[in-house]
């Protein structure tokens, strides 16, 4: 945490787009890996988090079914008073904080009470939504206005703040705003005012995310369709002739992974990949990690085994976080990699064989398939009898590679090099998407995370998991989730992330491997 007396707090006014996480601005990103405090709504993504130091402290200030779990005035008060315990604090606010977002009202307290303010702005949900779905706000032939209404200001019919008469007399697109209940009122006022009737309507729920539909028709149409499909917020309203243009520039929604909800599970910092994969297959990645990598309680063993390199006759990776870990420490204790000079190295898989290389260093041998007992399979037809092998890899691993390597005569030293633990911050996301119905794939790379995403789960959420479709990176996670109860439906046929997500397409494509 933050040591008030170092430095000066202050709030940070941060949009975090319409849904998406890859909308979020660099310039947010940033803030986020330097908050003390994320104080956040309803629609944000929660994959933003991962951004966020392990400490960081996370607050929920959303509304939810027209509920707010804090007051504004309460917000207000929540930042200044953090602010001046001299900690960053962003305020994480869905689109951009100065469209409908109260972000004015924020603003306003935090400059009356001296707070230090930064404001950062988002991509407001008018754009962002509209590009997804594929409608332009404007086109040179059909629309150059473009009007943003709030469709939420109308307490009741007796109620009204919006001119309807100037609104519907406008030639451009009309946008409304989180008028998904008022879609009735919407359409009578301006139809009632001069509006063309078959004018075009799209409304789009969800706008961004994989849960994104779209539904078109006219403003004498749409209440109807609205009332049969049951539309509910969040939703987007676009009301113009640029709706005509959808079938023509659609996008998003025929991506061949739009619509799935994937969770991943493995460790927040080997996320990224995997996150991005499935964005770009119209995927909604949900980070959910369950384990997270630290340095071992004691580097002893492994500085130990770092003094006789030359000793030995092979080194074998078994991860990436083995091979970061063990060069990070080499470098740590002030010794050359040229140590390396003679031995062989052996890596499983292709993604620890780029660790290597990237490091500088050659690799001697990669099995055909990623699993320990390929790279057994490939020295037994070496002689390896009497030869030293060193391991570094986690606390707690399979023992199948050095119990195997001793009984071919081999003496092996497993060391440390890093070590699981749960993680620090809890998603709070995934309970509510679990009880929504709304998950369709959940993903192991290890069977570590399987044994930890049950535990992390609790019994209570066990039984909403049989609606759920399983991945497994390989045989030997598929075995483990299976002992615990699990149905898995997909194992690539290669063991590697890249095929994993096509696996996940194959799937629900219908295509075969």
């Amino acid at each position: 945490m933050t040591d008030s007396s170092s430095k000066q707090g202050r709030v940070i006014l941060v949009g975090a787009g319409p849904g998406d996480e890859g909308l979020l601005t660099l310039r947010g990103k940033e803030w986020l890996e330097r908050a003390d405090v994320i104080v956040y709504d309803h629609l944000v993504n929660w994959n933003m988090m991962r951004f966020a130091g392990a400490n960081t402290e996370t607050i929920y200030a959303g509304k939810r079914a027209g509920h707010a779990s804090l007051e504004q005035e309460a917000i207000n008060e929540l930042l200044i008073s953090q602010a001046r315990q001299g900690k960053i604090v962003v305020r994480l606010k869905g689109g951009d904080p100065f469209i409908f977002g109260r972000g004015g009202e924020e603003a306003m307290a935090m400059k009356k009470a001296g707070v230090p303010l930064t404001v950062v702005p988002g991509v407001t949900s008018p754009v962002g939504v509209a590009a997804y779905a594929g409608i332009p706000l404007t086109h040179r032939d059909i629309s150059s206005t473009v009007s943003i209404i709030t469709g939420s200001n109308e307490k009741n019919q007796r109620d009204i703040h919006i001119d309807w008469e100037k609104i519907a007399s406008r030639s451009g697109t009309l946008v409304f705003l989180m008028g998904a209940r008022k879609l009735p009122i919407i359409c009578e006022k301006l139809t009632r005012y001069g509006k063309d009737p078959d004018t075009p309507i799209a409304v789009i729920q969800w706008g961004t995310t994989a849960r994104q539909k779209t539904w078109t028709g006219t403003l004498k149409t749409i209440v109807d369709i609205a009332m049969k499909e049951n539309i509910a917020p969040p939703a987007l309203t676009i009301i113009g002739e640029v709706v005509n243009l959808k079938p023509l520039i659609e996008w998003y929604e025929t991506l061949p992974l739009f619509g799935k909800t994937v969770v991943i599970t493995r460790a927040q910092d080997q996320a990224d990949s995997m996150i991005h994969l499935l964005q770009e297959k119209g995927a909604d990645p949900v980070s959910f990690p369950v384990i997270q990598t630290v340095p071992p309680e004691d580097w002893s063993p492994l500085d130990h085994a770092l003094t006789c390199l030359p000793e030995y006759h092979g080194l074998i990776f078994t991860s990436v976080n083995g091979v970061n870990f063990f060069m990070r420490r080499l470098q740590e204790t002030g010794q050359d990699i040229r140590e390396l000079k003679g031995v062989r190295i052996y890596t499983i898989g292709p993604k620890t064989e780029k660790a290597v290389l990237d490091f500088g260093m050659q690799v001697d041998c990669v099995p055909e398939n990623f699993v320990a007992e390929s790279l057994l399979e490939s020295l037994d037809r070496e002689n390896v009898k009497g030869k030293r092998f060193l391991i570094p890899r986690a606390l707690v691993a399979r023992e199948i590679l050095p119990d195997q390597l001793r009984d071919m005569g081999a003496q092996v030293d497993v060391v440390p090099a890093y070590r699981t633990l749960p993680p620090t911050r809890k998603n709070e996301d995934l309970a509510h998407r679990l009880k929504d119905g709304v998950i369709d794939v959940i993903t192991f790379t290890s069977s570590s995370t399987v044994t930890n995403f049950l535990e992390q789960i609790g019994p209570e959420l066990r039984p909403l998991l049989d609606r759920v479709t399983f991945a497994c990176i390989g045989p030997i996670t598929a075995n483990t989730a299976r002992e615990n109860g699990l149905q898995v439906a997909i194992i690539p046929k290669e063991y590697t992330v890249d095929a994993l997500i096509t696996a996940i397409e194959n799937h629900f494509t219908g295509k075969v491997e």
